[in-house]
């Protein structure tokens, strides 16, 4: 692991550089902060509270670094190791994102794959994984809580919730644009323009369009000769109505898309025995036999009713979204096969080409809340949640290896999911320091799940081609709460405790190309206790939160992805165990320089010593013990008892650092990096020595200018720009096949705002 040494010495060296930066700017060196930080509101609660009144570990992503850190169009996978204990990834590119919190997610692949940590988009929840792909323009803010939300935001919380907020029509006119130019021909456009249409009525209109031409080359004789480009997109029209009466309204019609490829498999990107990239291996080359597209459809409404009843407020937030999906791939990663003895590069037991699609994606939701309004020492929030979603999914295999890559398999899921709830949160002011909260919430969740394969791509080994059909269903009902206490202990510092629990609805897995069985997961528990302490220093320069923790889940829902059958599986660990810490932390010494910087620990432990599930199809090399070493072990199987969750890496830390300096004839000149750090971490539920990263550091760098009235900026940027080289992922059942992160990328943006 000389790599990740490397890496931690690269952090350590860049933030000096930074320093030295800081310190070789006059007007940096010599200028005295002005005035505090301004304070950070978040809505973790469901009320806009100031973040250090709020006994949660929240961190927000907002204005110039949000900005930055999805330069050149970058997807959401933009936030991952940005905040503290936040992991995103994902098998599928630039759609499909899987999230993580405190280790907590799930790697599975399939369209009806459930996840532990929650995406709230403007009020509404996203729950299917395609719809969290959506692109972020035009946004407010991101909130990411960290730990079980099981109160408030209920089903499906058990890790934490990120929440996004998108900006909110004006009083004033106000418009901007912002249009980058990067490698690749990247393009990033965004736009707004908001305002009154009169005295009660006011409309903001934004969108967004990213485009990258393909930049990797196929050097086989593949269907494809080029890939890795992309058309993404999305608008948003918001419809705000306020007569300053008891009624406000806002009106929420919105849709997105996306076309281009799907993720870039690489065969044979490991070297044995090792987690080392091949040495052959280049960005921008593939040897590809098979089909790689995607296509993504997105369309929703949001309607957001507030009345003011003078000491309640009674709220309805009513949401609709309808998607479609489609995605093929190369899955083995390279071309032909060694039976015909033409594979390239190296060995390819067998051909892989496959596509899943959502020909149907339907969700509701209705939420109603009735709050109260500074009643005095007593507040207290009761709401009704209902929630429906309906989904098809189609599954798609094809034949690499015959002339026009022809369909040999398809396979059918449908799955309806209905689910309401009752909560209720109450917050007591015991006294001008102390508040003590508590929140109750009863979950009823129902499933029916069917699937039916009609064309085996397995018929030439005997496996029918027809699978009578499967269904399955599941009915739960559960109660999730929490209590916690903040208590200020004087004007800049407050300190909190919380144990909160939270559940994930039973979920069901029937993939049926390759297999004959529906799995299903049952509900999945977890109890978390922690405690913080959140302040400002520097006379309100600065402002810090730091929070340590410890969960238990019981009955963790796992996925086992691939393995020699290719075939994904649900099971339940008996118990898993996490601790760790987050720190957040800001300081502006000066008006000319402004940091961040965030790290946490995260150490995750599954423990279930009779839970054994099937390795890697060939090529990797198991570090867990199978039967060979321990008999009780199933031929064929190993034992993950006291493995880490996947995609869980023990440090994550990231630092951004703003530096400017004020010109002679107005405007300014300024510089803004950013650095993301994350420590090795597992990819799949077994270890080996090939499917695990060594680390990652990531270091973005933007250099610009202003105008005088502040309404221009002209920058230069890059994202990557040392050209860190990591694995990302893998695919585990036929050859030593990987994914890699984001290449390096270099352009320019201008912004123009008007008022």
């Amino acid at each position: 692991m000389k790599k990740s040494v490397s890496r931690r010495q690269g952090l350590n060296a860049l933030l000096c550089t930074a320093s030295a930066f800081a310190l070789s700017l006059p007007a940096v060196a010599a200028a005295q902060g002005d005035g505090p930080l301004d304070i950070i509101t978040v809505t973790a609660q469901k009320r806009t509270e100031d973040i250090k009144d709020v006994p949660i570990s929240v961190a927000t992503v907002g204005g110039e670094k949000l900005d930055v850190l999805k330069s050149a169009g970058a997807d959401i996978r933009f936030l991952s190791g940005r905040v503290p204990s936040l992991q995103i990834e994902s098998s599928f590119g630039r759609t499909f994102p899987r999230f993580y919190i405190r280790g907590l997610g799930n790697t599975d692949f399939d369209l009806n794959g459930s996840q532990p940590v929650s995406f709230v988009y403007d009020d509404v929840v996203l729950e299917n994984p395609v719809m969290k792909g959506l692109p972020l323009f035009d946004i407010d803010q991101v909130e990411v809580l960290r730990g079980p939300q099981g109160t408030l935001f209920g089903r499906n919380t058990p890790a934490g919730v990120v929440k996004v907020a998108s900006a909110r029509p004006t009083e004033e006119f106000e418009a901007y644009a912002n249009v980058s130019w990067a490698k690749y021909n990247t393009t990033a456009t965004e736009a707004a323009i908001s305002g009154p249409l009169n005295d009660d009525w006011a409309m903001r209109l934004s969108g967004v369009l990213n485009h990258r031409d393909d930049w990797v080359n196929n050097q086989s004789a593949g269907p494809e000769s080029d890939l890795g480009g992309y058309i993404d997109f999305g608008w948003r029209a918001l419809l705000l109505y306020d007569n300053e009466g008891p009624l406000n309204a806002l009106f929420n019609v919105h849709g997105w898309g996306n076309d281009g490829t799907a993720r870039l498999f690489r065969a044979n990107l490991v070297q044995p025995g090792t987690n080392n990239i091949v040495p052959a291996f280049s960005r921008d080359q593939v040897n590809y036999d098979g089909v790689n597209k995607q296509k993504t459809r997105g369309y929703g409404a949001t309607a957001t009713f507030d009345y003011d009843l003078d000491t309640h407020t009674l709220t309805s937030v009513t949401g609709f979204k309808d998607v479609e999906f489609f995605s093929r791939g190369d899955i083995d990663g390279g071309f032909g096969a060694s039976f015909i003895g033409n594979d390239v590069p190296a060995p390819i037991p067998f051909d892989a080409e496959s596509a899943d699609g959502l020909p149907k994606l339907e969700q509701f939701t209705q939420e109603i809340r009735f709050a109260s309004n500074d009643l005095g020492p007593i507040d207290y929030i009761l709401g009704f949640f209902y929630f429906d979603e309906d989904l098809a999914i189609d599954s798609f295999n094809f034949e690499s290896l015959a002339p026009g890559n022809p369909q040999d398999g398809y396979a059918f899921q449908s799955q309806n999911t209905e689910a309401w709830a009752l909560f209720g949160n109450v917050n007591y002011e015991a006294s001008d320091q102390l508040t003590l909260q508590g929140g109750l919430r009863y979950s009823s969740d129902k499933k029916d799940f069917s699937a039916q394969r009609v064309q085996s791509p397995l018929a030439f080994l005997g496996v029918p081609d027809v699978a009578l059909p499967a269904d399955q269903s599941s009915d739960d009902d559960f109660v999730s709460w929490d209590i916690s206490a903040t208590y200020e202990v004087d004007e800049d510092t407050s300190v909190f405790g919380r144990i909160a629990t939270a559940h994930r609805a039973p979920s069901f897995q029937g993939r049926l190309l390759f297999g004959d069985v529906i799995t299903k997961a049952d509900t999945e528990e977890v109890i978390s206790y922690e405690a913080g302490v959140k302040g400002n220093f520097d006379e309100g320069k600065g402002s810090y939160s730091l929070t340590g923790f410890f969960y238990e889940l019981s009955d963790q829902q796992l996925t086992a992805v691939g393995g020699g059958a290719n075939f994904n599986q649900l099971v339940n660990a008996d118990k898993t165990e996490g601790y760790g810490f987050e720190f957040d932390g800001r300081w502006a010494p000066t008006p000319n320089a402004f940091f961040t910087g965030g790290l946490s620990y995260n150490s995750t432990e599954i423990k279930d010593p009779n839970l054994f599930i099937q390795p890697c199809g060939g090529g990797c090399t198991v570090l867990d013990p199978d039967s060979t070493v321990d008999p009780s072990i199933p031929a064929g199987l190993v034992s993950i008892n006291g493995n880490t969750l996947p995609h869980s890496p023990e440090w994550i830390a990231n630092v951004t650092a703003r530096f400017s300096h004020d010109r002679d004839g107005g405007g300014e000149l300024f510089m803004f990096t950013d650095v993301a750090y994350e420590s090795e971490k597992n990819f799949l539920l077994y270890e080996s020595a090939e499917f695990q990263s060594d680390g990652l550091l990531e270091v973005g760098l933007r250099v610009g200018v202003t105008n005088p009235e502040g309404d221009l900026e002209f920058a230069v940027f890059g994202r990557n720009i040392f050209d860190d080289q990591s694995l990302r992922g893998a695919i585990d059942f036929n050859n030593l096949t990987g994914f890699v992160n984001e290449p390096p990328v270099y352009g320019v943006e201008l912004k123009a705002s008007f008022n």
